[in-house]
C-alpha cells in the first residue's frame, strides 16, 4: 500500500518530493536515517523542516515532526563528486519501496532514485513529468542551492573579500615598477638595449623608404624627414645616397638591430632566472625565520606551490613586461618617424592604435580574472593534493582511491574552465587584432588615396607606416595581457612573504649558556589563545646530565613543554631558566644549536644513510657519522647494510625498519654532539623489541648529556631519574632519585 499523503497544509505533495528553496526544484525527501554513510552525508543536500510526514509502508498515520532528510543528486563537472558504491548501497539499503532495476553509474556520476519509489498516488497528482524527472535526478547547480553545496574541500567558498580581489584592477604596474627597483642595473640595460635596437630598426626602414622616394619620385620634390636623415647619414659616411648604398645601410641596420635584440634578451633573461631564484629563497627565508605558530598554520601544499609555480609565473611576467617596453618603444619611434613624413599619417596611426586597443580590452580583463582564478585554484588544488599523498597508504588500503578522485575532481575542473578561457582569450587577440588591423589599413588606403587624391607612392609610405606603428602597439597589448595572467602568482608570493615577515621571529637576548646546571620551570603558566591552559604554575627541575621523563594522557600538553624549553612558544606567564639564565635573554640560536631534537615521526629522504644522518649538511665527517651511529646502537646494522653509510634508505626510509629508523633519527640528533637531547615519544610507534633496542641506546647516552623525553614506555620511566606527569595543567612529581641543589639565578 502506498504511503499516505501528508497531512499538512503547506504539504500538498506526497511526503518524500520536497521543493528546493533556493531552485524550487523537486528532489527525493525519504527519511534515510543519520547512518547515511561517508561521504553521502557530505555530498548530499540535507535540509529539516519544521513539519513534515513520513508514511510507512501499509501506514495511513502520518507522523509529524519527523525530521526528513532533502536528498538531492547532482552531476560532476557542475560542482559534486562521484558519490560512487557507498551512495549506491545506502539508497538500496534505506529506500522502503522495492527496486526493480538496478540504478545506472557511469562516469558521469548519475546517481537516480528508484523509480518505483515515486510511483505514488499522489505523485500522479502532480501531473508534472518534468517535475518528476527533477524529482528522480535533481540536478540542482550547488552555486545555485547553498543547501547542496559541496563542502570547502570539493569548491571552496570565495569570501566577499576575495571575490573583491578577483574584481580589483590590474596591479601590473606596481609589479613592473619593484621589479625595476630591485633589478635597476639589468633593467636599465635591457631598455637600453632595446630602444637603440628600436632606433636601428627605424634608421632601417628609413632608409628602404628612402630608397623607394628617390625611385619614384623622378622630379622635383621636396624631401622628407626620412630622406634627409639618410642624405646626412651617407654624407658622413663619405657615401652617395644611391639605391645600393642605401639598401646595404638598411641592411646593416637591421641586422644591428638583431645583435641589440639578443643582448636585451640575454639580459632579460639573466633577469628573469634571478627574479625566480629571489622570490623562492626569500620566501623559504622568510618562513623559516617566522615564529613557530605561524608555520604551523601554513599550507605544505600552498608553500610547495608558491616555491615551484608562483615564483616562476612571476618571473615569466618581467619577460613579458621587456617584450611590452620594446614594442612600446619601437612603436613611439616609428610613430615619430611618421609624424615626421606625414602628420596625417600620424594622427591616423594614433587613431587606429587608440581603437584597437579599447575594443580588445575586454580581453585583457578576461585574462586577469582567469589569472587569479588559477593562482586561487592552483594553491587550493596543491594543498588538498598534499593532504591526500600523506594519506595515500591508508587510502589504498581501504579502497578509497575514489576518494580522492572526488576530492580533487572538481577544482582539476575549475582550473580547466581558468585555463580555457586564459587560452581563450589570448588566441582570440591574435584572431581579432589582424582583421582589425586589416580593417583600419583599408580604411586609411581608401580615404587618403580616393578621398585625399594623395600620389600612390606617399600613400604607400603613410600606409607602411601606420600597418608598423599599429602593430608595435598590438603586440604590445597580447604581452600586456601575458603579464596581467602572471601578476596574481607574484602578489600571492609577496603575501606569504610579508605576512612570514610580519611574523618574524625575536632574536632573542646575546646571552649564552653551556647546560651544566640544568633548567627549570618557575611558576610557568600557558595557553593557546582563550583556551584552557596546558600548564598552570608549573615549577620544576631538569636537572642537567640526567634523564628526565614526562608523562601524562594524550592531548595533555607534553609536546607543548618541549616547545617551551626548545624556545618554539613562549610562557605566558612564570620565568624559564637555563643554567640561571632566563630563556628570552639567551641567544635562541646558540641555544637551539646545543640541542638534538627526535620527533614521533621520524623523516627519512630516498638518500643515503649518510645524508639523512647529516641532512646534507657539509663540513660533517664520515668519522663524526659513524660516532653519532655508534651512540645510537645504530652502528652495527648500517655497516651491515651492501653499501654502508651509502646505502640508500628509500622513501619515508621505507627499506628500513622502524626501530632502525629511530635509530637514525637519533644519530641525525647526536651528530652535532648537542648537550640537550629532546625525545618526543620516539617510542610510541615501535613494537617491543626495537623499543628495548632504543631504549637500550638511550641509556648509554644518560650521563654523558642531558635528556629530557616524553614517553609512556615502562622501560624509558624505569631507566629515568625524574619523571613528572602532567594532566589537566597541572606537573606533579612521580619520581625524583637525586635531590639537585637548587639553580641559582644569574641577573
Amino acid at each position: 500500500m502506498p504511503p499516505a499523503p501528508c497531512r499538512s497544509r503547506s504539504a500538498r505533495r506526497p511526503e518524500h518530493v520536497r521543493l528546493s528553496a533556493a531552485t524550487g526544484r523537486a528532489c527525493d525527501a525519504r527519511a534515510f536515517g543519520p547512518e547515511l554513510p561517508e561521504p553521502a552525508s557530505r555530498c548530499w543536500g540535507v535540509r529539516r523542516t519544521e513539519r513534515s510526514c513520513a508514511a510507512a509502508a501499509g501506514d495511513n498515520v502520518a507522523a509529524p515532526h519527523r525530521p526528513v532528510r532533502s536528498v538531492c543528486t547532482t552531476r560532476p563537472g557542475r560542482g559534486s563528486p562521484d558519490l560512487g558504491q557507498p551512495v549506491r548501497t545506502a539508497l538500496l539499503a534505506h529506500t522502503a519501496a522495492p527496486v526493480d532495476r538496478a540504478l545506472h553509474a557511469s562516469d558521469e556520476c548519475r546517481q537516480r532514485l528508484p523509480q518505483r519509489a515515486l510511483r505514488t498516488r499522489a505523485d500522479q497528482r502532480l501531473g508534472n513529468l518534468h517535475a518528476r524527472r527533477r524529482a528522480l535526478r535533481c540536478r540542482s547547480h550547488p552555486a545555485r542551492d547553498p543547501q547542496r553545496r559541496p563542502p570547502a574541500a570539493f569548491h571552496p567558498a570565495m569570501s566577499k573579500k576575495k571575490k573583491r580581489a578577483q574584481q580589483q584592477p590590474s596591479r601590473a604596474p606596481q609589479m613592473i615598477g619593484a621589479f625595476i627597483r630591485a633589478y635597476p642595473g639589468r633593467s636599465a640595460a635591457a631598455l637600453v638595449a632595446v630602444f637603440a635596437a628600436g632606433l636601428t630598426d627605424s634608421l632601417g626602414m628609413s632608409m628602404l623608404l628612402s630608397m623607394l622616394s628617390f625611385a619614384t619620385n623622378t622630379g622635383a620634390h621636396t624631401p622628407s624627414m626620412p630622406e634627409k636623415i639618410a642624405v646626412q647619414v651617407t654624407q658622413f659616411l663619405g657615401l652617395q645616397p644611391t639605391t645600393v648604398v642605401l639598401l646595404t645601410l638598411s641592411t646593416v641596420l637591421i641586422a644591428l638591430k638583431a645583435v641589440l635584440s639578443l643582448v636585451a634578451n640575454r639580459q632579460v633573461g639573466y633577469t628573469v632566472a634571478n627574479i625566480a631564484t629571489d622570490l623562492r629563497l626569500a620566501l623559504i627565508r622568510s618562513v623559516m625565520s617566522a615564529r613557530w605558530t605561524h608555520y604551523l598554520d601554513q599550507s605544505v601544499g600552498r608553500l610547495t606551490n608558491a616555491v615551484a609555480s608562483e615564483a616562476q609565473r612571476a618571473s615569466e611576467a618581467f619577460q613579458h613586461s621587456a617584450e611590452m617596453a620594446a614594442m612600446v618603444l619601437n612603436g613611439v619611434i616609428f610613430l615619430g618617424v611618421a609624424l615626421s613624413i606625414s602628420w596625417q599619417a600620424g594622427v591616423a596611426a594614433i587613431i587606429a592604435g587608440a581603437l584597437l586597443l579599447l575594443s580588445l580590452h575586454t580581453l585583457v580583463r578576461s585574462s586577469l580574472k582567469a589569472g587569479r582564478h588559477q593562482t586561487v585554484l592552483l594553491r587550493s588544488l596543491l594543498s588538498v593534493m598534499g593532504g591526500q599523498m600523506a594519506a595515500a597508504k591508508a587510502l589504498k588500503a581501504m579502497a578509497r582511491e575514489d576518494h580522492v578522485d572526488a576530492l580533487l575532481s572538481d577544482q582539476t575542473r575549475a582550473l580547466r574552465k581558468a585555463l580555457r578561457r586564459q587560452v581563450i582569450s589570448r588566441e582570440a587577440m591574435s584572431a581579432l587584432q589582424e582583421p582589425l588591423l586589416a580593417i583600419l589599413v583599408g580604411i586609411g588606403f581608401f580615404f587618403s588615396l580616393v578621398v585625399l587624391d594623395m600620389p600612390l607612392a606617399e600613400v604607400l609610405v603613410m600606409v607602411f607606416l601606420l600597418a608598423r606603428t599599429v602593430s608595435y602597439f598590438s603586440k604590445a597589448q597580447r604581452a600586456y595581457q601575458q603579464i596581467v595572467v602572471r601578476e596574481s602568482a607574484y602578489w600571492s608570493v609577496m603575501d606569504h612573504i610579508n605576512v612570514a615577515r610580519a611574523e618574524v621571529e625575536a632574536p632573542g637576548g646575546d646571552q649564552r649558556v653551556a647546560l651544566v646546571e640544568g633548567i627549570q620551570f618557575d611558576d610557568v603558566s600557558f595557553s593557546h589563545g582563550e583556551r584552557r591552559a596546558i600548564v598552570e604554575h608549573g615549577t620544576f627541575t631538569i636537572p642537567a646530565q640526567q634523564l628526565t621523563v614526562i608523562i601524562g594522557p594524550s592531548g595533555a600538553g607534553k609536546t607543548t613543554l618541549l616547545d617551551l624549553v626548545v624556545g618554539l612558544l613562549r610562557p605566558t606567564g612564570g620565568r624559564i631558566l637555563v643554567d640561571g639564565v632566563e630563556l628570552g635573554a639567551l641567544d635562541l640560536r646558540q641555544w637551539r644549536r646545543q640541542i638534538g631534537y627526535v620527533p614521533q615521526e621520524s623523516v627519512m629522504v630516498d638518500e643515503s644513510v649518510a645524508y639523512n644522518v647529516t641532512l646534507g649538511e657539509v663540513g660533517i665527517s664520515d668519522e663524526q657519522i659513524r660516532t653519532a651511529l655508534r651512540a645510537a646502537d645504530a652502528l652495527t646494522f648500517v655497516e651491515a647494510m651492501p653499501e654502508g653509510l651509502q646505502t640508500r634508505v628509500g622513501e619515508g626510509g621505507a627499506r628500513l625498519s622502524g626501530g632502525q629508523r629511530q635509530r637514525l633519527a637519533i644519530a641525525r640528533a647526536l651528530v652535532h654532539e648537542p648537550r640537550l637531547l629532546i625525545l618526543d615519544e620516539a617510542t610510541s610507534h615501535l613494537d617491543a623489541e626495537a623499543q628495548a633496542a632504543v631504549i637500550e641506546a638511550v641509556k648509554h647516552l644518560r650521563g654523558r648529556l642531558t635528556i629530557l623525553a616524553v614517553a609512556h614506555q615502562d622501560l624509558l620511566i624505569q631507566a629515568a631519574d625524574r619523571v613528572y606527569r602532567l594532566a589537566d595543567g597541572q606537573l606533579s612529581t612521580l619520581r625524583k632519585q637525586v635531590d639537585p641543589t637548587p639553580l641559582a639565578v644569574h641577573g
